[in-house]
């Protein structure tokens, strides 16, 4: 199981260091010592990153006018095997994507709930709004 600094679970949350610290403070997810280290677990981290989207939650920043060249770097929160394909969930900071892919490719990937993944897009049709 991938286990997570409050560094790292701020980077996945989208969230300055401080915010993190803040809400592991106030146990708004669960934390561990490792030495001097602060740890998350993956799960509880993925179950916090799904909380806090669906609140709309964040450290109260715009987000930035940005084009992300397609890449979504997040936690995978969910992982549906099927007997020859599978459904992985990837929360990307306030962004959730699917993505249906063969059960071989997300065993030899070792995806799992919790494991950190990048969610590559590549489209035809994209739409980019700025607000």
């Amino acid at each position: 199981m991938d286990s997570y600094t409050i560094g790292q679970a701020a980077r996945l949350l989208g969230v300055s260091v401080d915010t993190a610290r803040r809400w592991a403070d106030a146990e708004r997810f669960p934390t561990r010592r490792e030495g001097t280290r602060r740890m998350v677990d993956g799960p509880d981290l993925a179950a916090f990153c799904v909380e806090v989207a669906q609140e709309g939650a964040g450290d109260g920043e715009e987000a930035p006018y940005t084009s992300a060249r397609n890449a979504f770097p997040g936690i995978v929160t969910a992982v549906t095997l099927g007997d020859v394909a599978a459904q992985v969930e990837i929360q990307a900071g306030p962004h959730r994507v699917v993505s249906l892919l063969t059960r071989e490719a997300v065993e030899e990937l070792g995806l799992e709930v919790g494991a950190r993944a990048v969610a590559r897009v590549k489209s035809t049709s994209v739409f980019v709004d700025r607000t």
